[in-house]
C-alpha cells in the first residue's frame, strides 16, 4: 500500500538539545523577549532552512515552540529571571548551571533534572522509550503528531475508497475537491462533464460569473502501482488545446511517472498534477468526504488577567 506521509522525522533538535544555545543568548547579558530569544537562538544552534521552516498543524513553527518549552522549564528551575511579562534574563544560578553542565544535557538527564520542578505531573512531557524517537516532547506536539498520525491512516482509507468507487462518483468528487478549495468563485460553478464525447476531459470549474475563463479536469481512478505515463498527460494537452483552454488539472489515485512530470513541466499550458497521496491531503483539508468527530480545546494561563 502506497504511503499517505505519516508523521515525518523533525529535523529540529529536542528542547534538551536546545537548553545550551538558548542559555548562551541569554548570558551575554541582555534582557530579551522570547521572540529575540527564538531569532539568537536558531542562529546560535546552526537550524538548517528545512528545520527553521517546519511547522506543526496549529501553524507555529516548531522550532519555537520547542525553545518555548525550554524557557519553560529554564524559568521553573530558576535558572532564568522574568523581569516582565513575556522577557528573560539568566541568572547567577543559570550561569552556574552552564559551567556545571558544559555540553548541555540529553533527555534523559534533562527529565531527570527538571522534573521535580513540574509538580503536576498531567502538565509535564510524555514518557519516552528512546529519548532520539521522543519527537514529541511538549504536549503540543503530542497533539500534533497524533493529528497527523489519524490523518495518515484516514488519508489511506480516502485512497482505498476512491479506487473502488465508480468512475462517475469519483469524477464529481474531484470538481467537489476544487470546488471547496475555492475554484470556482463566489457562486462555486463546476461539474462533471464525464462520460462518451466529454472531449478528453472529465470536469470543469468556471473561474467567473460568466465561465469566461475555465479549468478543466481529468480524473483517472487507477489502481496503486499503475501509474499515469506521459502519454496521457499528452492526450489531456491535446484536449485542452482542442478546447482553446490554458489551465488544466490531472488528477489520480495513483502516481505519475517522471517522463509524465517532466512533460507537464515544460508544455506552454502547464497541467497541474495531483497524485493520489496529495489528493486526500487535499480532501482531509477541505473536508470533501470526511467529517470531524471531535474537537479539543488547548488551554493556558491568560498572562493578561494576572497582570
Amino acid at each position: 500500500m502506497a504511503s499517505t506521509d505519516g508523521p515525518r522525522k523533525s529535523e529540529v533538535p529536542t528542547w534538551p538539545e536546545l537548553l545550551q544555545p538558548v542559555l548562551e543568548v541569554l548570558a551575554l547579558g541582555d534582557t530579551l523577549h522570547r521572540k529575540d530569544v527564538f531569532d539568537r537562538a536558531v542562529e546560535t544552534a546552526q537550524l538548517s532552512e528545512s528545520a527553521r521552516n517546519e511547522r506543526l498543524n496549529s501553524g507555529g513553527l516548531r522550532y519555537e515552540q520547542r525553545m518555548g518549552w525550554v524557557l519553560s522549564h529554564l524559568s521553573r528551575a530558576d535558572l532564568v529571571d522574568r523581569p516582565s511579562r513575556g522577557y528573560y534574563a539568566i541568572n547567577d544560578a543559570g550561569r552556574a548551571w552552564m559551567v556545571d553542565h558544559p555540553n548541555g544535557m540529553n533527555y534523559s538527564t534533562a527529565r531527570t533534572y527538571f522534573d521535580p520542578f513540574w509538580p503536576v505531573k498531567t502538565v509535564n512531557e510524555p514518557e519516552a522509550v528512546n529519548p532520539r524517537d521522543a519527537d514529541e516532547i511538549d504536549p503540543i506536539e503530542k497533539i500534533d503528531q497524533g493529528v497527523e498520525q489519524l490523518a495518515a491512516k484516514v488519508g489511506e482509507d480516502l485512497l482505498n475508497r476512491l479506487r473502488g468507487t465508480h468512475p462517475d462518483f469519483f469524477e464529481e468528487a474531484v470538481v467537489q475537491v476544487l470546488l471547496q478549495m475555492g475554484y470556482g468563485g463566489a457562486e462555486a460553478r463546476g461539474r462533471r462533464i464525464g462520460g462518451s464525447g466529454d472531449g478528453g476531459v472529465d470536469g470543469v470549474v468556471d473561474q467567473d460569473p460568466l465561465g469566461l475563463d475555465q479549468i478543466y479536469v481529468q480524473a483517472k481512478r487507477y489502481a496503486e502501482g499503475n501509474s499515469v505515463g506521459r502519454e496521457a498527460i499528452q492526450a489531456f494537452v491535446g484536449a485542452l488545446h482542442g478546447k482553446g483552454a490554458t489551465k488544466g488539472i490531472f488528477i489520480t489515485t495513483s502516481t505519475f511517472t517522471s517522463g509524465a512530470k517532466e512533460y507537464a513541466a515544460v508544455v506552454p499550458s502547464r497541467p497541474i498534477l495531483i497524485d493520489g497521496v496529495r489528493l486526500v491531503k487535499l480532501m482531509i483539508k477541505y473536508r470533501v468526504g470526511i467529517q470531524v468527530k471531535q474537537t479539543y480545546d488547548v488551554v493556558a494561563v491568560d498572562e493578561d488577567f494576572f497582570e
